[in-house]
């Protein structure tokens, strides 16, 4: 494959042609926000906060869907692009709720880091906001739409799976909201709460209800690890706090199969207080513990085996 040269933010690039102007720009460390896009799900190019200043372009194209060009002198942060930026976040964050501090997602939430780096209040409009109910129906997803940006990267991850399309874009202007069929609740849809679209919302309006109160982002540890309840060796991450496992998350939700009820649940089975530690059999009328050799029925075996090798 031939390779394309630009300049991004004064500095000559070659890169493999067709790819985007955000991939050449992560090539060289420059930043470039970014709300809907993920690699391992389509590019919409919708929220723009990832758009760039290219040189000889009328408009700030958004760099996650603009194919890089021989000769293209681009820069991330221009004043132009900064300004841009700013006012995509003002308007976000005007119906947005402020409730940092007490949010589940703070300290890993997409719109208060990129409100932080570009010094954005909130307080620029004003006008009408959401009041969505939350949805806190079923046991494993909390979902508040009052704190939706309407990214997309949710939709996008549950269509990705064959016959799976529980959610997708529903009603007009400001009325759009994610929603299910008929705009049920989640309890009363075909979601079966793989938790795809926890994984990759980018603020709070997706959360693991199993993880709510059980710590900060910076509280927790991870550590990935492969599921074996099993064959499909589902890839996820399990958290611990002060050495202690409180839950677990899927690691490339978007790129993978996601982590069923079953692997996600499991955890309960190791935090069980009544959970044995040896296998038992009934004898005499009484369940006594025993080794797994003689739980399996193989004690006979061995002891066979250990009288032929003498």
């Amino acid at each position: 494959m031939s390779n394309v040269n630009l300049t991004i933010n004064g500095q000559k690039v070659s890169v493999p042609a067709g790819i985007t102007i955000q991939e050449a720009a992560e090539q060289i460390g420059a930043f470039i926000p970014t709300f809907c896009f993920d690699k391992d799900l389509t590019a919409p190019g919708a929220c723009r906060i990832c758009v760039v200043e290219v040189a000889g372009m009328r408009n700030l194209p958004a760099s996650c869907v603009t194919a890089v060009a021989e000769g293209m002198v681009v820069q991330t942060e221009s004043p132009v692009v900064v300004e841009a930026r700013k006012m995509i976040l003002e308007l976000l964050v005007a119906n947005h709720p402020l409730d940092c501090m007490t949010c589940e997602k703070g300290g890993n939430c997409r719109l208060q880091d990129y409100a932080y780096r570009y010094g954005v209040t909130g307080g620029a409009f004003v006008g009408e906001k959401h009041e969505y109910l939350p949805d806190s129906t079923n046991p494993y997803v909390y979902r508040d739409l009052n704190k939706c940006i309407l990214c997309g990267k949710c939709v996008a991850t549950c269509n990705a799976v064959s016959e799976r399309g529980v959610i997708n874009f529903a009603f007009r202007g400001f009325n759009t909201r994610i929603a299910t069929f008929m705009d049920a609740d989640l309890k009363d849809s075909e979601c079966v709460y793989c938790n795809r679209c926890v994984a990759v919302c980018p603020v709070g309006a997706l959360v693991d209800k199993n993880m709510m109160g059980k710590g900060r982002i910076w509280d927790l540890e991870q550590k990935q690890v492969t599921c074996t309840f099993c064959e499909s060796g589902c890839n996820f991450n399990v958290n611990y706090r002060d050495g202690k496992v409180v839950g677990v998350t899927a690691a490339n939700a978007a790129a993978g199969r996601p982590l069923c009820l079953k692997g996600r649940l499991g955890i309960n089975f190791m935090q069980n207080p009544d959970c044995i530690e040896k296998p038992l059999l009934k004898k005499d009328g009484e369940f006594v513990a025993v080794t797994w050799e003689e739980a399996l029925g193989i004690a006979p075996i061995l002891e066979k085996l250990k009288v032929i090798n003498k």
